[in-house]
């Protein structure tokens, strides 16, 4: 087995229901053959061009463990789904739980309390 980072970008105007189950849908996906280590939900992010009509895209990012028959149901039915403008998957030899792409946390210095 091997070690994926998945992530997929559905359109700006889709609801918190519909994002929440759009993850269930393909987390119970990998569940069936593969293991899912972590799930994020990066939110509304610009993108850097156009893509479909939309400026802005809602980010869900999987990190998961399984075989390559996963991926390739994955992207089959992403490639349909009304939902999704784009998605990546990459495959990695070792993957690191703890990198967190989007760090919102980040403390200002010119608001830090003294």
């Amino acid at each position: 087995m091997a070690f994926y980072e998945h992530t997929f970008v559905g359109k700006q105007d889709l609801s918190d229901k519909e994002i929440d189950n759009l993850v269930s849908k393909y987390s119970d996906i990998i569940k069936k053959s593969g293991k899912i280590l972590k799930t994020e939900k990066w939110g509304l992010l610009n993108l850097a061009t156009k893509i479909k009509r939309n400026r802005k895209g809602i980010f869900i990012h999987f990190k998961f463990e399984g075989k390559n028959k996963i991926v390739k149901d994955i992207e089959k039915k992403l490639s349909i789904e009304n939902g999704i403008i784009r998605y990546l998957t990459v495959k990695y030899n070792k993957l690191d739980l703890n990198k967190e792409y989007f760090n919102f946390k980040k403390k200002n210095k010119f608001y830090e309390k003294e």
